[in-house]
């Protein structure tokens, strides 16, 4: 089951598992944009909020899921300032759809000792993302959700991963506007990209999904002189201040 398919990574992702001979639930709130990529891969449409929609995407698998890939989620712009919907609906797209979908799956996956829960993180979860609070904070809280998981089943046989990408070519990055222009757009890669990224992460198990590399430097920095790397992202902001006016 890949949740916000109906575009973007959700999409490459659902193509990408079809293609290896998956039997794909492409799950959007937009049913025609679900619809429309679940025709043409020959996958199952099971539109709606995607924290709550696991019981009819196990009914159309055949009884079980046996991977649910995280994937839907919103990027709101703002700070403090952002109004409360505006957290809510990060906090609960972008974290709490992960916890519903987890609770729903982990029983089974626990009794027949396997299954595979894939987030789609962002590397502001590792990071952060300038100009949005509430995508950085929900993120944040994603990547640590994706980590428990993995610290408390893996030796259950449930497998965790967390892709962690900078700029992707989807329509949420044309959202962020000048933002994404200025910090993400020059190194943006295609939704096809993460799809790689993440079946060669699945082969060598590996927990944390990278489609930038580079990222991995950024996050070591982050932890060994957060001062100084504090200093850089404040750069970037102050380059974003300047030309936006």
């Amino acid at each position: 089951m890949v949740t916000g398919a109906g575009g973007g990574i959700g999409a490459a992702l659902a193509r990408r598992f079809a293609a290896e001979g998956a039997r794909v639930v492409v799950n959007d709130l937009d049913a025609a944009k679900a619809k429309a990529v679940a025709e043409e891969i020959g996958a199952v449409a099971v539109p709606g909020d995607a924290s709550r929609v696991v019981p009819e995407a196990r009914a159309a698998l055949g009884g079980a899921v046996d991977i649910y890939c995280a994937n839907a989620g919103v990027a709101p712009i703002g700070g403090p300032e952002a109004d409360e919907e505006l957290w809510a609906d990060a906090w609960d797209v972008n974290v709490m759809a992960h916890v519903r979908a987890a609770r729903e799956l982990l029983p089974e996956w626990l009794e027949r000792g396997s299954g595979r829960f894939v987030a789609t993180v962002s590397a502001a979860g590792l990071l952060t993302m300038v100009g949005s609070a509430p995508y950085s904070v929900s993120k944040h809280a994603a990547f640590a959700f994706a980590e428990w998981l993995s610290t408390t089943y893996r030796h259950r046989g449930v497998s965790v991963h967390a892709i962690c990408p900078q700029g992707v070519r989807t329509d949420m990055l044309r959202a962020t506007g000048s933002i994404g222009e200025l910090v993400l757009v020059p190194s943006a890669i295609e939704p096809e990209r993460v799809a790689d990224a993440l079946f060669e992460g699945i082969e060598r198990d590996r927990f944390l999904i990278l489609p930038h590399p580079e990222v991995a430097e950024h996050y070591a920095a982050r932890a060994t002189d957060p001062d100084r790397w504090l200093e850089r992202m404040n750069h970037i902001q102050r380059k974003v201040e300047k030309a936006t006016g």
